[in-house]
């Protein structure tokens, strides 16, 4: 798979659902995925056989539907293959949005294929779809410093300063998604690395 274009048919924010999860670091896949809605002026609904919650968005003339899994993070394969499947697209229509820790507020990646670096979404998407050949946009939260406090910093709030930081990472993400849709990955990537 040539990471130079993409054929993007399918957005999935990673996070959990509820309140108690809404402001939490791990649910930075979620508010990309939000702010793409507001922007295209798309809204949600809640769709059983894709457990999760979907709206579609035209970008640049093309179709992509943006998937919101309600069934946790460490379930979030079978949100992402039920919906693949239902429309056979494959691993490499498929963007996910993820909080990462191994980068610092302030900082949004995209990436294409690697492991799942110990995020439990990424692990159970990898093993649903049985390969890691989708591309990734990692929206930086930070690291606390030790691994063992890791679960912890990611189920609490970013600090006021840090949220100011991963929203502008959120909208530098969501402004490159002219590029994704037209099919241009490697535009995309050089645009928002070069933030």
């Amino acid at each position: 798979m040539s990471a130079r274009s993409i054929d993007l048919k399918v957005i999935v924010g990673l996070g959990n659902p509820g309140s108690k999860y809404t402001e939490t670091r791990h649910n930075a896949g979620f508010w990309f995925i939000e702010e793409v809605a507001r922007k295209y002026g798309a809204t949600f609904r809640t769709e059983k056989k894709f457990h999760g919650e979907v709206a579609r968005v035209t970008v640049e003339g093309k179709d992509i539907w943006l998937l919101k899994p309600e069934t946790f993070m460490n379930r979030s394969g079978i949100a992402v293959q039920s919906l693949l499947s239902f429309y056979r697209f494959t691993a490499g229509q498929l963007l996910v949005a993820h909080d990462e820790i191994d980068l610092p507020p302030g900082t949004a990646k995209l990436k294409t294929g690697g492991g799942h670096g110990g995020h439990n979404g990424l692990r159970d998407i990898i093993s649903q779809l049985g390969t890691k050949d989708f591309h990734r946009l990692r929206i930086g939260v930070g690291h606390p410093g030790s691994k063992d406090q890791v679960v912890d910093y990611v189920l609490h709030s970013a600090s006021r300063d840090d949220r100011i930081l991963i929203d502008r990472d959120i909208d530098d993400a969501v402004a490159v998604l002219p590029e994704l849709a037209s099919g241009a990955f490697e535009q995309a990537m050089q645009k928002l690395h070069s933030k």
